[in-house]
């Protein structure tokens, strides 16, 4: 089989960790490698040309994953002429919406990869946990108003999404995204 070019090689690259970012938000980072590359229509051997790791792949799909949610609310401050409160709004109510419950693998990286990021810890100085920690504080920064702490905001949003994926089938499932949603939404 023939040489790839540099841009089919970096074409496969973003395939591989956008793939990768949305596995590991859906499933977790315990996803082999080869599921990652069977999804990504790429061979697990071709893994190897570019990663030198499991590990650096999944350094590499979290800072991709914090990229798009940063991308996600300035795109929401660019839609609402920059209006921050009106931005904000529009992120909490597709936040504690069913359908970001339902759809891990294009959601929130707090909230999908916190627990492996847990577990995994600094280990071996892991870029992945700089990426997040930096992810979690840039996020409670775009949520925090003048009357508000965005950390006490992002763990409303957190804690509503995890508990609701973890109580989804049953009623209270969407009681609590709503009862979240009234609390950020009447504080402020």
């Amino acid at each position: 089989m023939g040489r790839v070019s540099q841009a089919q090689a970096e074409e496969n690259r973003r395939r591989v960790v956008d793939t990768a970012s949305r596995l590991f938000r859906e499933r977790g980072t315990h996803v082999s490698v080869a599921d990652v590359m069977k999804a990504a229509g790429l061979t697990h051997g071709a893994f190897y040309k570019q990663f030198a790791s499991k590990e650096a792949l999944v350094d590499e799909a979290t800072a991709h994953a914090f990229a798009e949610l940063a991308q996600r609310y300035n795109t929401g401050l660019e839609r609402h002429d920059g209006q921050r409160v009106a931005a904000q709004q529009a992120l909490i109510d597709a936040y504690l919406s069913v359908g970001h419950r339902d759809a891990p693998a294009d959601g929130c990286p707090v909230a999908a990869l916190a627990t492996d990021i847990a577990r995994e810890g600094e280990a071996g100085g892991r870029e992945a946990h700089r990426v997040y920690a930096e992810g979690v504080a840039d996020f409670a920064e775009f949520l925090a108003r003048d009357d508000q702490d965005g950390i006490v905001r992002l763990c409303t949003l957190f804690g509503a999404l995890v508990l609701s994926r973890a109580t989804k089938g049953l009623p209270l499932s969407e009681e609590i995204l709503a009862a979240a949603h009234r609390a950020l939404i009447e504080a402020g």
